[in-house]
């Protein structure tokens, strides 16, 4: 099971982290969402909860339920700055399909 950051995302959850004062990492998950079937769920985690799974890179960690391992196992987030847009990325393997506005996502 993996979980991988790019040094631009592992910087801007730091950022987030330190300007939010407290918190552990960055809670990486997927509800049931849209006409694809999931979309990705960010969040803070100020503690772990039993099931969670640790994945730690460049010095942040990111915490996933294990739960959601099997539909994002693989994943790596990054964080793109393109034009005045900015916003966390998702390099996800598992998935097979998207819908036509990118919110959700199916896996097979």
């Amino acid at each position: 099971m993996s979980v991988s950051l790019t040094e631009n995302a592992a910087r801007q959850i730091k950022k987030q982290l330190d300007k939010r004062g407290k918190g552990l990492g960055l809670k990486l998950g997927t509800k049931k969402y849209g006409c694809s079937g999931y979309a990705y769920t960010l969040d803070y985690s100020d503690a772990l909860v039993e099931n969670d799974v640790v994945f730690e890179e460049f010095g942040v960690k990111v915490i996933i339920s294990q739960t959601d391992l099997d539909l994002i196992n693989g994943i790596q987030l990054d964080y793109r700055k393109e034009g005045l847009n900015e916003a966390f990325q998702f390099d996800n393997p598992n998935v097979t399909g998207t819908c036509g506005c990118g919110v959700s996502f199916s896996v097979s």
